[in-house]
């Protein structure tokens, strides 16, 4: 089974769907012979009304192809051909591999998150 991310005007992803796997070919309602690549099942599913999708991008649960599975408000970047999912936060940026890094590496010991306001990492001390 495939995965497919429906694409928005902006190269957001919209919703992403399980469809048919990009070898098979299948004979569309009006008699047309529909598949047999990722090409032509992403044009297929960017071309159903119902979707309400501008373009489409096959994805992968395995991260095989476009850097990682797609998910809504996802970026898909066409000059890089990889997904990139939302940032975190306003301070973060993105680095060479389309992953987005705080300004300041998080500590390896222990349990931090990331507190926006003072741009720093914050211990997790109680509850644990």
């Amino acid at each position: 089974m495939a995965h497919y991310a429906l694409l928005d005007e902006n190269n957001i992803v919209i919703q992403v769907i399980s469809g048919v796997d990009e070898d098979i070919v299948q004979t569309d309602l009006d008699g047309t012979q529909v598949g047999g690549s990722s090409d032509a099942w992403e044009e297929f599913y960017a071309t159903r009304p119902w979707l309400n999708a501008t373009s489409c991008k096959r994805t992968s649960y395995n991260n095989n192809i476009r850097k990682q599975y797609a998910g809504i408000g996802y970026i898909y970047d066409a000059v890089n051909d990889v997904f990139i999912a939302p940032q975190p936060f306003a301070s973060w940026s993105l680095n060479e591999n389309f992953d987005w890094q705080p300004p300041i590496p998080r500590p390896e010991e222990g349990f931090w998150y990331w507190d926006e306001d003072s741009l720093s990492w914050i211990e997790i001390t109680d509850g644990i």
